[in-house]
């Protein structure tokens, strides 16, 4: 299995890379500029958390429209890869009222492939200024305990965005994240 970590430019990208070669995958990184068409033989995508500000930087975010375009893969976007997700479908995003950081409750709202088998309740590592307001035409499946969205997915594609960072250590059942997304990717 083939899975493209795209670095927006954070701390988290060299996280989720290893992570997801801790469970087996061969994962490469790669810049959010490279054209989609560099990335067909991918059986997965991971949208990197990042640095850039979705409210005023969101050209640092590169080509990642492009992938949730052209790319027929599962894509999971983390942070302000969700929250770019949201963005792209129709939704609203923009300077969080209350910015999280460290620990917080999140609270699973509806079902979801990517929480299957993970408490309706856990706590999750949080780093964001920005925050989804609307999901547009993405479904909201979880929220943090001050009422944040925090798990989006598309209607009808394999598409997921978390806010928190599943692939901290501080987050419980990060790795069953990840390994809920790969198994979407070898259906």
């Amino acid at each position: 299995m083939k899975v493209y970590v795209v670095d927006n430019g954070g701390q988290w990208t060299h996280r989720e890379w290893r992570v997801l070669r801790y469970l087996g995958v061969k994962a490469e990184i790669v810049p959010n500029t490279l054209p989609a068409e560099n990335l067909k033989d991918a059986d997965a995508i991971v949208l990197s958390g990042g640095a850039p500000s979705i409210s005023y930087e969101v050209s640092k975010l590169g080509r990642i429209g492009e992938y949730l375009e052209m790319l027929d893969v599962p894509i999971l976007g983390i942070c302000v890869g969700a929250q770019y997700m949201a963005l792209h479908y129709s939704g609203k995003v923009g300077p969080a009222e209350m910015p999280e950081y460290g620990r917080t409750k999140i609270i699973v709202t509806d079902e979801s492939p990517l929480l299957e088998g993970i408490p309706k309740e856990f706590v999750a590592w949080e780093s964001h200024n920005d925050e989804i307001k609307d999901p547009g035409v993405m479904r909201r499946f979880a929220v943090s305990e001050n009422g944040i969205i925090q798990g989006i997915q598309h209607p009808s594609r394999p598409i997921f965005g978390v806010q928190f960072h599943p692939e901290v250590e501080h987050t419980e059942y990060g790795e069953e994240i990840f390994r809920n997304f790969l198994s979407l990717a070898r259906r």
